[in-house]
């Protein structure tokens, strides 16, 4: 990971925060003045420039806010904290208004301020994946003549700001259609912000949307700029849109309508331009119907629609984004690319896939973390797949004409990529490994050992953190989340087990 820069004048500020993100493992550089970050910065490239830049605001030989714009203008996407002891509302707001990922006022508690820096850090990781994705693999694959459909929809759209109702099944890749309308629209130099409002509490998911002035309730300690400012000039993705709370969907109406909104305990009105791609796996006419969805937001969203099918639709293309997945698999983990057999592809291409692409997506890591060999067999396929014991597997003929053809080291040049990690991880069924837990024991107990509980432990919790880390592509906090356990915890794991 690349350091993490720190710019400020005392000395001492930049003492205790050197030692404190030292000791979360997190590489540090400091410099006095903004002087020497510019020249530093003329110097750096992509690689090594700075992961999170924290700086003062008054310092001698430049202003932070100044430092912040150069910034900027070469590292768009750098997550920026602004520090002042001065904590006067002209700061706060000409930070923000600069892009500042979040103002730190002086004196600042240190373990919440390596929280923030951990979450500039999170923040900035999350961009670099989802911008190296965009330039891997900037279009979606489909040869199914119903994915044909959406692409000649995305070309009719590209010239267009029209909202669009993006609509299908949970793990279809809706958020994949919105960035390519975002990518391929009039507004593609601007920003692409996303927000799933039904993973957002809803107490929470107001501040989100507007924003919130600080002291607008407990905890709001500094002004922050909601997802309709951070998406101002470009594009605004609301996913999951039926889930949204009645009351806040007449504030959301209100935008739509006139361009306004107000942060929450904001009382000057706030001008956004942002065009509004909305996604739902819901019924809205019945939404509406039942009185869960107002109407006139319903016709406000649904201008264009635009159905994304399911994998069970496309099956067609089951097979290069089985290949794709198995390869970026690998990537992330270091390892050699695993290879899939024509019989295992012929169990995944009778597969109903209720989680659609983002099943197979999941599928795919669970395989290259378990699978035992280079070549993954049908007895290799997760229990989900419905491959039973001593069953025949399905003969390649069955498959559809797409998927037989595809050579088995064909590579999707641009591969339908998924922003999100599945809601399901496959799981074992059955005792089967129970059974054999059991007679690992046995064996241990049965030498001269005096630390089985450790050893199995041990492997125990190696293979359930790499699985996780899989299903979420190597997203720690993601990871620890599903699992029911600590950032800290699954961070001190790793370390401890050796799976760095």
């Amino acid at each position: 990971m690349k350091p993490i820069w720190i710019v400020d004048d005392d000395q001492s500020i930049r003492f205790v925060l050197e030692k404190a993100l030292l000791r979360e493992s997190l590489p540090t550089r400091s410099f006095t003045n903004p002087r020497d970050v510019i020249a530093a910065l003329s110097l750096a490239n992509e690689d090594s420039g700075p992961q999170v830049l924290v700086s003062d605001i008054r310092m001698p030989g430049g202003s932070g806010l100044d430092l912040l714009e150069q910034v900027k203008k070469k590292y768009p996407g750098l997550p920026v904290i602004i520090m002042t002891a001065y904590s006067d509302l002209d700061s706060a707001v000409s930070a923000f208004q600069g892009g500042a990922f979040e103002y730190l006022p002086k004196p600042f508690d240190l373990p919440k301020a390596v929280e923030l820096i951990r979450r500039a850090v999170e923040e900035s990781l999350r961009e670099e994946v989802i911008e190296e994705r965009m330039a891997e693999a900037p279009e979606m694959l489909g040869q199914a003549p119903a994915m044909q459909d959406v692409f000649r929809a995305i070309g009719r759209l590209s010239q267009s700001n029209v909202t669009v109702m993006i609509t299908g099944e949970s793990g279809s890749g809706k958020e994949l259609v919105a960035r390519a309308l975002h990518k391929h629209s009039p507004r593609a130099h601007g920003p692409f912000v996303a927000i799933n409002t039904a993973a957002i509490p809803k107490d929470l998911l107001e501040s989100e949307l507007f924003g919130h002035e600080r002291g607008a309730f407990t905890g709001a300690q500094t002004m922050r700029r909601g997802r309709f400012e951070q998406a101002d000039g470009g594009t605004l993705f609301l996913d999951e849109i039926g889930d949204m709370p009645f009351d806040l969907q007449t504030r959301l109406l209100r935008v739509l309508s006139d361009g306004h909104f107000y942060r929450v305990g904001g009382h000057g009105a706030v001008k956004t331009n942002v065009r509004v791609i909305a996604a739902t796996h819901q019924n809205l006419e019945q939404r509406v119907k039942d009185g869960a969805f107002r109407e006139d937001l319903f016709h406000r969203l649904n201008v264009i629609r635009l159905r994304l099918p399911a994998l069970r639709e496309r099956r067609e293309d089951i097979a290069m984004l089985t290949r794709h997945f198995l390869q970026q698999s690998a990537a992330q983990l270091g390892v050699e690319p695993k290879r899939i057999s024509d019989a295992a592809l012929g169990w995944l291409g009778q597969f109903g896939f209720p989680g659609n692409v983002r099943q197979l997506e999941n599928i795919c890591h669970w395989l290259t973390v378990m699978a035992p060999a280079q070549v993954i067999e049908p007895k290799d396929l997760p229990p989900e797949v419905g491959v039973a014991a001593g069953s025949a597997p399905v003969p390649t003929a069955a498959l559809p004409e797409a998927v037989a053809a595809a050579p088995e080291t064909a590579l999707p040049v641009e591969p339908m990529l998924l922003a999100r990690p599945a809601a399901t991880v496959p799981q074992l069924s059955g005792d089967s490994w129970e059974v054999g837990l059991e007679a690992d024991a046995a064996a241990l107990l049965a030498t001269e050992r005096h630390d089985v509980w450790d050893e199995l432990s041990r492997r125990f919790e190696s293979r359930l953190i790499l699985a996780a880390l899989a299903a979420t592509r190597g997203r720690r906090i993601e990871a620890a989340h599903k699992l029911g356990i600590g950032r800290n915890t699954i961070t001190r794991k790793i370390q401890e087990l050796g799976l760095e």
